[in-house]
């Protein structure tokens, strides 16, 4: 499957202009999964990014073709609703043709977004909002992993359901372990064990490195931090949003953790460019662990690779991060209840799992990782994306949903970055940082 992207998209600074963004056609619709005036079934139009179902060099794309064929299946099923779906290019800029669209009147009524934009898309008008209806007994909301719940809630309000999730795990090399003679990574490491180990499996005579993490400054360098932050009891802010946290000492113990293990020990490959190096050098057996995502295990076709949970620190857990995306809908021609009615279908349990199975996706619902057998079929498909599917359980907390995410995460990268490269102090590079991101919450 293709490599989930876990940056802020740059254009969540666009303001969506609040303007009547209602569909031109008749809407002379009856009731959800009934037909209009014409006894013509109601029109769906469906945006995605996954891509064309068969690439530019003639290989199946699984991700897409997952997709179309549960809407021919829904379709099939003459409903009343007809949905037709609509590539419309990268994800990457799904919220700004999102923004044109609404500004011309002409949005879709589903759309794949990135889960960081909902606080943008939370004031579009016409958004469906979903807070009662996902509360119905019949949609066990609960039945998604806590974290993904919160980051498609803003202010207490639902407007996204989950469509993809991942989650950060260590990808290890295995051969390199037996070969140093180091112990593999097991569900009980601290980061002490993981620091210990990545020092006895780095080798600078063979440019071998026991760890690897991205020093770029961007939402990856956050991300990988946050995690951490999380395993050893923190929070990014308070609350409310309303103050920096993440200085706190359980903020601290994280940084010390890579401050550890980057400037001490020398034990860590810092990528300055994040451009897919850290995969490479994986990949050629010159990194024994890479904390990273399902995504990334297609690109190890070199390496006998194991997968286990993040390590937690004394009194912590295993927490780790997902970056899940979402299906957004708009209530155009008053379709919005035809749109949800779909939307229940494809959520559901059983095309959750035929998805899973076709495109590699970790199941969006937990009742299909605990189904009995579930996870070693799909673990023998996917080989060590059992684990990610399993490690979903420690998806229990999201990076804030408010519209200065993308500054707050930046302030905290530069920080991490920072110490990382020996120039500064754990805690006062992140009461530094704190102070920054104080100011940005205060509109200062």
């Amino acid at each position: 499957m293709s490599k989930k992207r876990l940056v802020v998209p740059a254009i969540a600074a666009i303001a969506l202009v609040a303007v009547a963004c209602t569909s031109g056609s008749d809407s002379g619709s009856s009731a959800p999964g009934g037909s209009g005036s014409s006894g013509a079934p109601i029109e769906l139009t469906m945006w995605h990014g996954y891509g064309k179902v068969i690439d530019n060099q003639g290989q199946t794309n699984y991700e897409s073709k997952s997709l179309t064929d549960l809407v021919d299946e829904y379709n099939a099923m003459n409903t009343g609703v007809h949905v037709n779906l609509d590539y419309i290019g990268s994800n990457d800029h799904a919220l700004e043709k999102l923004t044109v669209a609404l500004n011309a009147g002409e949005q879709p009524d589903i759309t794949y977004q990135y889960g960081t934009s909902m606080p943008q898309l939370a004031t579009a008008p016409g958004v469906l909002d979903l807070t009662d209806k996902v509360q119905d007994p019949s949609f066990n909301w609960n039945d998604f992993s806590e974290g993904a719940r919160q980051a498609a809630t803003v202010d207490g309000h639902v407007y996204g359901i989950p469509a993809l999730i991942d989650n950060l795990a260590i990808v290890y090399n295995k051969d390199l372990f037996q070969q140093a003679g180091v112990a593999p990574p097991t569900p009980d490491w601290t980061w002490d064990d993981f620091a210990a180990a990545a020092k006895a499996l780095t080798d600078p005579s063979h440019q071998q490195y026991g760890f690897a993490f991205p020093i770029d400054a961007s939402e990856d360098t956050t991300w990988h931090y946050d995690a951490m932050l999380w395993e050893a009891g923190g929070d990014i802010l308070n609350a409310d949003n309303t103050q920096a946290a993440f200085n706190s000492d359980a903020g601290v113990e994280a940084l010390t953790a890579l401050q550890q293990m980057a400037v001490t020990d020398k034990s860590v490959f810092l990528d300055q460019q994040n451009t897919g190096k850290i995969d490479t050098l994986f990949n050629s057996g010159k990194i024994a662990m890479d904390v990273t995502g399902p995504w990334a295990l297609s690109g190890y076709p070199d390496i006998n690779y194991g997968v286990q949970v993040m390590p937690e620190f004394p009194g912590g857990s295993h927490a780790t991060i997902a970056g899940p995306d979402m299906w957004v809908m708009f209530d155009n021609d008053g379709h919005g209840e035809a749109a949800w009615q779909f939307m229940q279908w494809l959520t559901a349990a059983e095309q959750v799992k035929a998805d899973s199975m076709e495109s590699g996706h970790l199941p969006i619902r937990n009742s299909v990782v605990e189904e009995p057998g579930f996870i070693k079929a799909f673990d023998k498909k996917f080989p060590g994306e059992g684990l990610f599917a399993q490690n979903l359980t420690n998806v229990t907390k999201a990076r804030p949903v408010i519209t200065t995410y993308d500054q707050i995460s930046r302030i905290m990268a530069e920080a991490v970055v920072k110490v990382m490269l020996g120039q500064g102090d754990p805690k006062a590079s992140l009461d530094d940082a704190a102070n920054q991101v104080n100011q940005v919450l205060s509109g200062g």
